[in-house]
């Protein structure tokens, strides 16, 4: 696959992936479409990292891109697991998907921390939130398993809009070259905002469950 054809790739499915998940945002949140479009989310954001990843190995190895393409990668199939399993809680693939993804963090570090051209707060950023969700993934299995049916809504919502604004970040990151670090750090700043409000919104939720925005 040639770099120019790889780049339109994750461009077209970076720029949809985006749209669709604001959209998702707007929406009745536990609907049949909204179950349905967030399928499709999470086919595009495999296709954005996928090609992200094709990229940074084949053509140009950014670490701190190669980081949050990890991130967003797990924040996304990590966010359809718990959706899927929901009462059940966490299952020895979650426990697989964590370990290979702390074993890629790792690995990716010491470039990383090495690479004196990334802002240090956007990298020591990106990695204390890999640390914190990789943390609570493992220390979840401790967690009595009534839990889960209360906590999955919760962590499907800030998996999932930790991808999105993950996309987010990248692409302000690639594209705008004013205000840096600041400009990069906004998106994270209001997918942690749009988190809260609707873990407000969770906790006042009806007895159906379902979340009218």
């Amino acid at each position: 696959m040639s770099h120019a054809l790889n780049l339109l790739v994750h461009i077209l499915a970076g720029t949809l992936g985006i749209a669709l998940g604001l959209l998702l945002l707007a929406r009745p949140k536990g609907t049949v479409l909204h179950r349905r479009r967030g399928q499709r989310f999470v086919q595009l954001v495999l296709i954005v990292c996928t090609s992200a990843m094709i990229g940074l190995v084949v053509f140009r190895f950014m670490p701190l891109f190669a980081v949050l393409a990890v991130l967003v990668l797990y924040q996304v199939v990590s966010g359809w697991r718990v959706a899927r399993t929901q009462h059940g809680g966490p299952a020895v693939a979650d426990a697989l998907w964590t370990l290979a993804t702390a074993l890629a963090i790792a690995a990716l570090m010491p470039r990383l921390l090495a690479n004196a051209e990334q802002s240090p707060v956007v990298v020591r950023s990106t990695l204390a939130a890999t640390g914190m969700l990789l943390l609570y993934d493992t220390v979840r299995w401790v967690f009595p398993r009534r839990w889960h049916a209360r906590l999955w809504p919760y962590e499907h919502v800030y998996r999932m809009n930790g991808a999105l604004f993950g996309m987010v970040a990248a692409l302000v990151g690639n594209t705008v070259r004013v205000w840096q670090p600041v400009s990069q750090l906004l998106p994270t700043a209001i997918g942690s905002a749009v988190t809260a409000y609707y873990f407000v919104q969770l906790s006042r939720r009806p007895s159906d469950g379902r979340l009218s925005r």
